[in-house]
């Protein structure tokens, strides 16, 4: 039996495997049997021993000569690209669907940290942590969204002031929106940050202004800027530190 190790959660092999999803508690068995599952260098040889779930699983245990799946809980950062929804049932490619298709059966399931439309690429963090989503999404906390927004028309020179202001309303609602900050870009480009998650907000607010925004990416989450190496449909795994940068904005 693998030795306990302080404060870590102790699981048994085939039900951890499974819920990682890599088949049913029969298919890990057979796995084991087939000794395709490796654990501090030796193979496995009981699908129901427990083990030490610590976040060092990937660099002990090896399935199929593979580093095993993190285990929960698990953040990546994906460049979303466009066409692909973040709903897990909205119609169409879906996040994930990018992802390896066992991810797919994750026990904890894995959800968007908020939303992107389908004709906005860009950041977006995907998780099983449910604490750890409801953080980031908290209105109370106020993360700051970064988004690249290509317009239809020039930019007049109001937009700044007028989202600034904390007086702006948005068609069907009765709250104003919270201060925002616009950069210029160019003629028909900007930046914009915005600390609420309001239903297609950014669009909305150049509409509000007299705009109709045609183009649009997330550049950053709070402290997590969308990394220039990490192509449109590439994810990657953050550690535990990565993840919480959110909160350094």
């Amino acid at each position: 039996m693998t030795p306990k190790r302080p404060g870590a959660l102790m699981a048994r092999l085939d039900r951890l495997l499974a819920n990682l999803g890599y088949g049913s508690r029969r298919d890990v068995q057979a796995l084991v049997s087939a000794g395709k599952v490796m654990l501090d260098g030796a193979a496995v040889r009981d699908a129901g021993q427990k083990i030490a779930v610590t976040a060092d699983l990937p660099l002990r245990m090896k399935i199929r000569g593979l580093p095993v799946d993190p285990p929960a809980p698990l953040v990546l950062i994906m460049h979303k690209p466009l066409g692909v929804v973040c709903s897990h049932r909205e119609d169409g490619e879906r996040i994930y669907d990018l992802l390896p298709k066992r991810w797919q059966i994750r026990d904890p399931a894995l959800s968007s940290v908020g939303r992107l439309d389908k004709d906005t690429s860009g950041l977006i963090l995907i998780t099983d942590d449910g604490d750890y989503l409801h953080r980031v999404i908290s209105p109370k906390r106020h993360v700051p969204k970064v988004y690249r927004a290509t317009l239809d028309r020039p930019l007049t020179g109001t937009e700044g002031p007028a989202f600034a202001g904390g007086t702006l309303m948005l068609e069907g609602e009765e709250k104003p929106l919270l201060p925002a900050s616009l950069e210029v870009l160019g003629e028909r480009e900007a930046r914009l940050t915005i600390t609420e998650g309001r239903y297609h907000q950014v669009r909305r607010m150049f509409a509000a202004v007299g705009n109709h925004v045609v183009g649009l990416h997330r550049e950053r989450i709070g402290g997590i800027a969308l990394p220039d190496d990490l192509a449109p449909g590439e994810h990657r795994i953050l550690t535990a530190a990565q993840a919480e940068a959110v909160f350094d904005a």
